[in-house]
């Protein structure tokens, strides 16, 4: 979707300048920190509420259901994302979310009883599912192709940071304080991203032309010729338009049955990776290696590795590609769970492990390093870069909600694996599960690095230039 010249008689794309897409997108991006703060909230609170002198003592029953019920509310979140992101601009949907967010930590501040924290967790949720949606769509729309991959990954990125904010905030201060913070960083956020252009992207499909070249011109710099990148846009949208879009265009052509596979099965493998559920064992891993290290700072050296990571993911998803990142990281993934579910296996058969202590060390960094560069962020890159404008929206907001539900299903059922089939059996599922996904990206996810809209398009539907109206 860039303008492009012609040197020596081959079409060229005009490069614009990066700086406001890095600062818009920096922005945005505050969100998925807050994002972050939310999900690991529960983290460093649940244990001190789980002592029995804590001033609201509950339950760890009581404890599962503060931590998943934020799943429940990401779901609602998703699926009304869409038709908000489409009704008001992207813009001024993401502005909209730090009310959710605000919300729910005035409440924990002030809440003296376990239904109110309940009620924040599910409120938070909402918006943690709907920045999951609209954050990557508006990036995706913003960005040029050349830097779009970076762009992309910083979703990812901003999120670990948030995650290891809240490990060690929530380390050091008490329960009342934390919340203060997390709560600064949406005030962060609408701060900075009030000043940000809309998508153009989103103005040219409202009909606003004269906007839509503005906020180009802020994006791309003042020397770039946004005519033929509008042009595009342009020609985009009215396809779109006689498309007359309904969510069962989701299916109706082979392009768009190929983008919502891809899509969905990067969100399912991302998810049944049991990341969740590997992090969530981080304590009785580190204290099973017979480390010495206390489980609050093991906790911030796992988050710590991902933020590293998913910084190492934004520099070199362009320059490596997505589909080879994706493969690399599920291969690695999948060894690393075998690893250590052998090591819980010779553990379970009380054979002597005392020279193996490095092992599920070892393969819980493996893991962490090699999900954090590739399934971690390039499932929510490509739910950004495979669907067209038109549909965009709600199928971001289904890949989101089937994300969600897997989130749930997975950190509640953990506990229950883990108990009834031991942690050995329960992390070959995942390594198998992990096999699986390297078979499918190889096979069923396209390489969208460098490629406009049209190109992924024609791609998906399996390589022959179509008519506009059947792409």
């Amino acid at each position: 979707m860039e303008g492009t010249g012609m040197i020596s008689g081959v079409s060229t794309r005009q490069e614009g300048r990066k700086l406001w897409q890095y600062l818009a997108s920096i922005s945005a991006c505050l969100m998925a920190v807050g994002v972050g703060t939310a999900l690991a909230w529960t983290s460093p609170v649940l244990p001190q509420l789980y002592e029995v002198d804590s001033w609201l003592y509950i339950t760890e029953e009581e404890g599962s259901w503060v931590g998943s019920l934020l799943a429940l509310g990401a779901m609602l979140g998703a699926l009304v994302s869409g038709p908000m992101a489409d009704k008001l601009g992207r813009k001024k949907s993401l502005l909209s979310l730090a009310v959710p967010f605000l919300l729910s930590w005035v409440i924990i501040i002030f809440s003296s009883k376990l239904w109110l924290i309940y009620v924040a967790r599910f409120i938070v949720g909402s918006g943690v599912g709907a920045a999951c949606v609209i954050v990557p769509t508006y990036i995706s729309e913003i960005a040029e192709i050349s830097s779009r991959g970076t762009l992309g990954a910083m979703f990812q990125l901003f999120l670990t940071v948030g995650i290891l904010l809240a490990f060690v905030f929530g380390a050091v201060l008490s329960y009342t304080v934390f919340a203060i913070i997390c709560a600064l960083v949406e005030v962060g956020f609408l701060a900075a991203f009030i000043w940000m252009p809309e998508s153009p992207v989103w103005l040219i499909n409202e009909r606003r032309k004269p906007e839509a070249t503005s906020a180009l011109t802020v994006f791309r710099g003042e020397s770039y010729d946004p005519s033929e990148e509008l042009a595009q846009m342009q020609r985009e949208t009215e396809q779109a338009a006689a498309r007359k879009s309904s969510i069962f265009d989701l299916v109706r052509t082979r392009a768009s049955r190929m983008a919502l596979l891809a899509s969905f099965g990067g969100m399912f493998f991302q998810q049944m990776s049991g990341i969740n559920a590997v992090i969530f064992y981080t304590t009785p891993i580190f204290k099973a290696s017979g480390s010495a290290m206390p489980a609050e700072v093991a906790s911030i050296v796992v988050a710590l590795v991902q933020t590293v990571m998913s910084g190492v993911a934004a520099l070199i998803v362009d320059r490596a590609g997505r589909k080879p990142l994706l493969m690399f990281s599920s291969s690695v993934m999948a060894i690393s769970l075998v690893a250590l579910g052998y090591y819980f296996n010779l553990k379970a058969n009380e054979s002597d492990v005392s020279n193996l202590g490095w092992l599920p060390l070892t393969s819980l960094t493996l893991f962490i390093i090699s999900f954090s560069v590739g399934m971690g962020p390039i499932p929510w890159m490509l739910m950004g870069e495979l669907f067209p404008t038109e549909t965009k929206a709600i199928a971001s907001g289904l890949a989101v909600m089937l994300n969600w539900l897997l989130v749930f299903l997975v950190t509640k059922t953990f506990p229950a694996m883990k108990e009834g089939l031991g942690p050995d059996v329960t992390f070959w599922i995942f390594a198998a599960i992990m096999v699986a996904a390297t078979a499918f990206t190889y096979f069923f996810i396209p390489e969208t690095k460098g490629k406009s809209s049209q190109e992924i398009l024609e791609e998906l539907q399996g390589g022959s230039r179509t008519k506009p109206a059947n792409i």
